[in-house]
C-alpha cells in the first residue's frame, strides 16, 4: 500500500509580496519552508507604472527635441501642417 506524502495535503494559501532589488519580499507570517518552489504572478498595473516611470527617465536625458512635440506630434511624424 502507497502512503501519500505529508505535501499532498498541504492546502493552497497565497501571500501578498513586492519586489525589491530583482528579489520577493514575503510578509513576516508567511511560513514557507526553504526550497518552496512557489508561482509568482505579477498584480496587472504594478508593470504600467515601472514602464512610465523608465520613459520618463529616458525622456530626461533625451536632447534636441521640439519645445512642441507633444502638441505637434502629428506634423513631426507625419509631416501634416502645424496647427
Amino acid at each position: 500500500m502507497a502512503h501519500a506524502s505529508a505535501s499532498c495535503y498541504l492546502l493552497a494559501v497565497s501571500y501578498k509580496g513586492t519586489v525589491k532589488n530583482g528579489v520577493v519580499i514575503l510578509p513576516r507570517n508567511a511560513k514557507l519552508r526553504n526550497g518552496t518552489e512557489v508561482k509568482v504572478t505579477p498584480i496587472a498595473g504594478r508593470q504600467d507604472d515601472d514602464f512610465t516611470d523608465m520613459l520618463v527617465s529616458v525622456s530626461k536625458k533625451v536632447r534636441g527635441l521640439p519645445r512642441d512635440l507633444a502638441a505637434q506630434h502629428d506634423h513631426y511624424l507625419y509631416g501634416t501642417p502645424k496647427r
